[in-house]
């Protein structure tokens, strides 16, 4: 590319190799998914997650046996640690990935992991696995108002979702677990949702031989509560959100603002990245919904942002401080007479798929939050000062939610049985 004859030679450049990182991902993707449809594939120590190759399950139909167990076990590739690479979109978030360092990713750990979100008998009665709350069908949360565990018990809050955890920190609502391995296993021992307790979970595992199996070959110390909370988190830190329309139409950004010459000197960074967007294109009113989003009028970007779009941090929006007995959220944790009401700020993306909406699960629509922000909240003495009134017009408000809805990519595929006998 000669772009010395144009007298822009820096600018060019530095687009150049910014655009060129994001066409190499564009194809690391495409590779990748070419890669799954190829089951002779030789497989790698890295992975690109977002995709089935982690989540699809050991290869097979029906219950796993122990020999399909063993054969898994015994390929060396599947205790390799992996060397793990985010989506478009996500993969700005590179460097802040949480926990794998202190809990490194292997096929072999994270496979066991998917075992256990998808297995009631963690529970007390056999009735309640991870997914009961989090479930794939449901935007790995569920369309209950509150979680709902044995018996039919019914909590007090709306089931957090459960994907994109490798960019996040401290979990649930009010941040009450410092990781997501101590998240995994909290609900396994809380009296209305798992109801059991941890050595008896850890006692049933252990009387089942494929679980036996694994636990011995990954971890030294075997079955443990806490090597149960790590192959879960291992599990869950591959449930990724893929590129969305959103992500894309921000690739193409740059190219919008350059002149026909400049686009001929990138033509071919530029052409795979506007076919991408055509290819998952915003609509009108989403395009519209994003420059407010990002406005300083509405600024929703002022607590959903970065590459998981959220800050989090922890906020009191009003939502249910008009109650006789309010939830306090993070003021529970802390003790902090600041965090009142505060409660943790969830991700943007896929969020159409898993309503009803904020801690209490009160609001059942996105345009029923948007609504609740265009009000300014619920006035008490606590609401964060990022909250005001917007004074939305009614386009305004379906625009806000079609940029929501554009910020939504695939799931990977996930296998939900094949479970040790």
């Amino acid at each position: 590319m000669n772009v010395l004859k144009h007298g822009r030679s820096t600018l060019l450049l530095k687009l150049s190799i910014a655009c060129g990182v994001v066409f190499a991902t564009v194809q690391t993707q495409a590779v990748s998914h070419a890669a799954e449809k190829n089951a002779s594939a030789k497989k790698t120590n890295k992975v690109l997650l977002g995709t089935p190759e982690l989540t699809s399950g050991i290869p097979g139909k029906g219950p796993l046996t122990k020999k399909e167990i063993k054969e898994w076990l015994s390929q060396p590739e599947n205790h390799e640690i992996l060397e793990v690479t985010l989506p478009l979109g996500l993969s700005a978030g590179a460097a802040q990935m949480v926990g794998l360092k202190e809990n490194p990713l292997t096929r072999a750990k994270v496979e066991l992991g998917r075992q256990l979100y998808f297995d009631t008998r963690l529970s007390s009665d056999n009735t309640i696995s991870c997914a009961s709350c989090h479930h794939p069908d449901e935007g790995y949360g569920r369309h209950t108002q509150f979680g709902i565990g044995v018996r039919d018990q019914e909590g007090g809050r709306n089931s957090p979702i459960s994907y994109n955890r490798i960019l996040s920190g401290p979990q649930f609502w009010d941040g009450r677990a410092a990781t997501l391995e101590e998240q995994a296993v909290g609900p396994i021992a809380n009296p209305i949702e798992m109801a059991n307790t941890h050595e008896a979970a850890v006692k049933t595992l252990k009387g089942i031989p494929g679980y036996q199996m694994q636990f011995k070959k990954i971890f030294k110390d075997g079955i443990t509560i806490d090597n149960v909370g790590k192959a879960i988190a291992a599990f869950e830190r591959t449930l990724v959100t893929g590129p969305s329309p959103f992500d894309y139409q921000e690739k193409l950004k740059p190219f919008l603002k350059m002149d026909k010459e400049d686009l001929e000197d990138l033509e071919d960074v530029y052409q795979p990245i506007l076919a991408q967007t055509k290819k998952h294109p915003m609509s009108k009113s989403a395009l519209r919904g994003m420059d407010l989003f990002f406005s300083e009028k509405v600024n929703c970007a002022a607590c959903h942002v970065g590459p998981n779009m959220t800050d989090e941090k922890y906020h009191n929006l009003g939502v249910g401080m008009d109650a006789k007995k309010p939830d306090l959220g993070r003021y529970e944790v802390t003790k902090q007479e600041k965090d009142k009401g505060a409660f943790k700020t969830p991700t943007i993306r896929n969020v159409e798929f898993s309503a009803p909406y904020m801690h209490d699960g009160s609001q059942k629509t996105l345009e029923e939050v948007v609504e609740h922000y265009n009000k300014g909240g619920t006035p008490n003495p606590y609401l964060s000062e990022k909250v005001k009134k917007l004074n939305l017009s009614d386009q305004d408000k379906k625009d806000l939610v079609a940029f929501m809805k554009a910020c939504s990519g695939p799931f990977p595929k996930v296998e939900t049985g094949r479970l040790p006998q």
